[in-house]
C-alpha cells in the first residue's frame, strides 16, 4: 500500500468519500509568490477608482492597465501556485478574499455611480457574508479551510464581466440586464453547490 509523504503534491486518484476528487497536498507556506500576487490584487481597486473619478469618470490607459492585472492575477495566482507547487492553507483564505474585497470596491463604486443595481450589491455581499461563515464553521470544526467550489469561481468570471462591460461600455443597456440576470442565476447555483459542500464536509467528508 503507497504511503503519502510531504513532498506528494497531488495524488492522481479519485477519492470517492472526498468533496474535491482529487487530493492536493497543502502547505502551511505564507511567502509565496502565488499569496503575493493575490494580496496585490485587493490594492488594484483604489488606484481605479480615484483615477476614474479625477478624471471626470474618463478611462484611461493606467485605469485599463490595472483592471487587465486585476483579471489576469486571478488566474495567474492558482496557476503559479499548482505550477510552483505553493498550495497553501494561507492562498486558500487569500485568494477568494482577494477577490471580495476587490469586488467589494469596485462595485460600491459602480453603485454610488449608479451603474449599478443596489439590490444586487447586497445581495451579493449577504451570499459572500454567509458563505464565509460556513468556511469559518468549516475551519473550527474541520481545522481548515476548504477551497472555492468550480461554480464560484464561475461566477466570479461572471461578476466581473458584467462590471467590465458596464464600466467600459456604458451605452450597452440590453447587455448590461442580460449579465446581470446570468450574474443572479450563477450567484443562486453557486450558493447552492457551496451549501451542498459545507453539509457533505461537516458530515465528515475528506476535502482538500
Amino acid at each position: 500500500m503507497r504511503m503519502n509523504t510531504e513532498n506528494d503534491n497531488i495524488l492522481n486518484e479519485e477519492n470517492p468519500e472526498s468533496v474535491d476528487g482529487v487530493k492536493v497536498l497543502v502547505k502551511d507556506d505564507i511567502y509565496t509568490l502565488s499569496n503575493l500576487i493575490s494580496v496585490s490584487r485587493i490594492f488594484v481597486a483604489f488606484p481605479v477608482i480615484y483615477l476614474h473619478y479625477h478624471n471626470d469618470m474618463q478611462i484611461n490607459t493606467v485605469i485599463t492597465t490595472l483592471i487587465v492585472y486585476g483579471v489576469l492575477s486571478d488566474y495567474l495566482d492558482g496557476l503559479m501556485a499548482r505550477w510552483r507547487n505553493e498550495v497553501s492553507e494561507f492562498g486558500k483564505v487569500m485568494d477568494p478574499v482577494a477577490d471580495k474585497l476587490m469586488a467589494f470596491f469596485l462595485f460600491i463604486y459602480a453603485v454610488w455611480l449608479g451603474w449599478i443595481p443596489l439590490w444586487f450589491f447586497l445581495t451579493a455581499v449577504v451570499r459572500d457574508l454567509l458563505i464565509m461563515a460556513g468556511s469559518f464553521f468549516i475551519k473550527k470544526y474541520r481545522g481548515k479551510v476548504a477551497m472555492s467550489v468550480m461554480s464560484g469561481k464561475v461566477f466570479v468570471n461572471a461578476l466581473a464581466l458584467y462590471w467590465i462591460v458596464v464600466f467600459f461600455i456604458r451605452d450597452a443597456t440590453g447587455l448590461h440586464n442580460f449579465l446581470l440576470y446570468i450574474c443572479v442565476v450563477l450567484m443562486v447555483m453557486s450558493f447552492i453547490d457551496y451549501y451542498y459542500r459545507f453539509v457533505r464536509i461537516m458530515k465528515g467528508a475528506e476535502f482538500n
